[in-house]
């Protein structure tokens, strides 16, 4: 272990170098010696099953459940945390090497997405999950008779049903906001058009008071079919907006932070010429290394075209089909929204190769190789009495895709990695799991045993970074850019708390590249806007930088 602390110098990059540096403390540890590569990743099952509440799976339970990873004991190992449409939160508690031990959060039952995020700023990651019926709920990570609890304790000001939520530090004032969004159609089978919560229904921005644990609501939208919300910079001014992803007819929604950095006046806008019809999922990325973050959403498209394929899709088309107002920009497939001259934005994912991967669910980016390009995987799948049942089983099954970066930013299919699960996957997250310092991959499927995918691939190294902030209103420095300078070109990562569907994601950074890259150093942009510049780096290794300003 090496230990070093560093002050904030600048140097030419994608960071801006006017900004105020600031002084950081770094630890480095060497990673786990991997196991030998296959060139595929191992499934391994999980004592977890997704089921429905009732005998068949129904519209909406068809949608499932999500997941989130993160170190919720401090070990330095990922944890899971598992959501179950009629049963308790699972946590798989990590022991390493692989080996979980599990235990039940019996507080809270038919939960839909996971979150960790440091509610209370305690050092600790809670968990925090929406039930679609209700407001979140917070399970507070404390100290036991017998270990880690989770206590049960409300959201002060936070009252709105929601169903997809998302966290970041909206105002800039340090501590973390809250963003959800709820999902009237479901809401209305499960509860009714009467039920007090559907009066509250629609798009939330919750400000954390300064002060205390609570929140200042504000309504964007009075209605929303949410499964999705991206907290992203959509106009490069290094500020995150909200981006909304609704399923069904409903629009996407998008809005701008302006106003003053400390008063965010959120304006609605359309950034895009077209979208997604019925919005699953988002996840953002330089999928080019051109310093530009692209968005990607997952919709429903088949892979193939082929008249098995089309027989099984064509009577849910038909059933569903609704005549499209002219000029909708909706398309019922994935979109790759790419920034290009002036900041206006492109739809290049039929060009790049990744608009249709099934009925898509949790899709995200991630270097799984480690050639230094972020890849795609998505989960997919469908199974609903009512909807399809004329299929048998009425599930339509499809094969998980995974689509390998060629290094250009367009993407190719890429069977051969064992990622092929046909086992109707709902939320997915990717972390490293066993400490070797490649992404492994964990998924919650609906009615089958949630999977986790090992790594195996061979070539490539890896940097993993680990960002703190004590004694501040964001101790995990959520929303924090890091950009891994190499002889390769310039790697960006961003540090968040959700994205994909329903899907909580590690705080943990990785950094994949070609062997044989030179590090040249590491600049992190902390949510403040001050900057901190790291040299001296090795592959292999866990940086954890924590800030140290006097």
């Amino acid at each position: 272990m090496v230990v070093l602390t560093l002050s904030g110098c600048l140097a030419p990059g994608l960071v801006d170098t006017t900004r105020p540096s600031a002084a950081a403390t770094v630890t480095t540890n060497k990673l786990a010696v991997p196991s030998p590569c296959t060139g595929q990743f191992t499934a391994h099952d999980l004592d977890h099953i997704t089921t429905a509440p009732g005998e068949i799976v129904r519209l909406f339970d068809s949608n499932g459940t999500g997941l989130a990873v993160g170190d919720l004991d401090g070990d330095g190992d990922m944890d899971l945390v598992l959501a179950d449409l009629a049963g308790p939160v699972a946590i798989f508690w990590n022991q390493g090497d692989l080996v979980f031990t599990k235990t039940s959060v019996d507080l809270v039952r038919r939960a839909r997405a996971v979150n960790l995020a440091d509610v209370d700023a305690d050092t600790r990651l809670d968990i925090v999950l929406t039930t679609g019926r209700s407001a979140p709920i917070w399970l507070r990570n404390v100290d036991g008779a017998n270990g880690i609890e989770f206590q049960f304790a409300p959201l002060p000001g936070v009252s709105a049903p929601a169903y997809a939520m998302n966290w970041a530090d909206l105002n800039q004032d340090g501590r973390l906001d809250l963003v959800t969004g709820s999902y009237d159609a479901g809401m209305m089978v499960e509860m009714g058009s009467n039920s007090l919560f559907a009066d509250n229904a629609g798009v939330y921005v919750y400000i954390r008071q300064p002060d205390r644990v609570a929140f200042e609501g504000h309504r964007l939208a009075t209605k929303a079919q949410t499964l999705a919300v991206a907290l992203e910079d959509l106009n490069q001014d290094r500020r995150p907006d909200i981006s909304v992803g609704n399923d069904f007819d409903e629009l996407d929604g998008y809005w701008l932070n302006a106003g003053p950095p400390s008063q965010p006046d959120w304006q609605a806008a359309m950034p895009f010429d077209t979208i997604s019809h019925s919005t699953m999922s988002f996840d953002w990325g330089d999928v080019d290394n051109s310093g530009h973050l692209a968005l990607f959403t997952t919709d429903m498209k088949p892979v193939s075209q082929d008249i098995d394929t089309l027989a099984q899709w064509l009577p849910m088309i038909q059933e569903s089909y609704t005549e499209r107002p002219p000029l909708d920009p909706q398309r019922m497939e994935n979109t790759l929204q790419v920034p290009g001259a002036g900041g206006k934005f492109q739809n290049l994912a039929y060009k790049r190769g990744m608009d249709a991967t099934g009925w898509s669910w949790s899709g995200k980016l991630g270097d799984l190789d480690q050639d230094g390009f972020l890849d795609i995987y998505v989960v997919n799948g469908m199974i609903a009495a009512d909807l399809l049942h004329y299929l048998p089983t009425h599930e339509l099954v499809e094969a998980n895709q995974v689509l390998h970066n060629d290094g250009t930013g367009h993407f190719v299919p890429a069977p051969a990695w064992g990622l092929g699960s046909t086992r109707s996957g709902r939320g997915m997250s990717m972390a490293d799991l066993d400490g070797d310092g490649d992404l492994d991959i964990v998924v919650n499927n609906l009615t089958s045993p949630a999977q986790l995918f090992e790594n195996q691939l061979c070539g490539g190294e890896s940097l993993l970074v680990d960002l703190r902030q004590p004694g501040t209103g964001n101790p995990f420095a959520m929303g924090t850019v890091a950009i891994l300078h190499t002889s390769m070109g310039d790697l960006r990562r961003d540090v968040r708390v959700a994205s994909g569907y329903l899907s909580g994601d590690a705080p943990r950074l990785h950094f994949g590249f070609p062997q044989g890259t030179t590090l040249d150093r590491l600049e992190i942009l902390w949510p403040d806007g001050t900057v901190s510049e790291i040299g001296d780096l090795s592959a292999h290794t866990l940086l954890t930088a924590t800030r140290s300003d006097d």
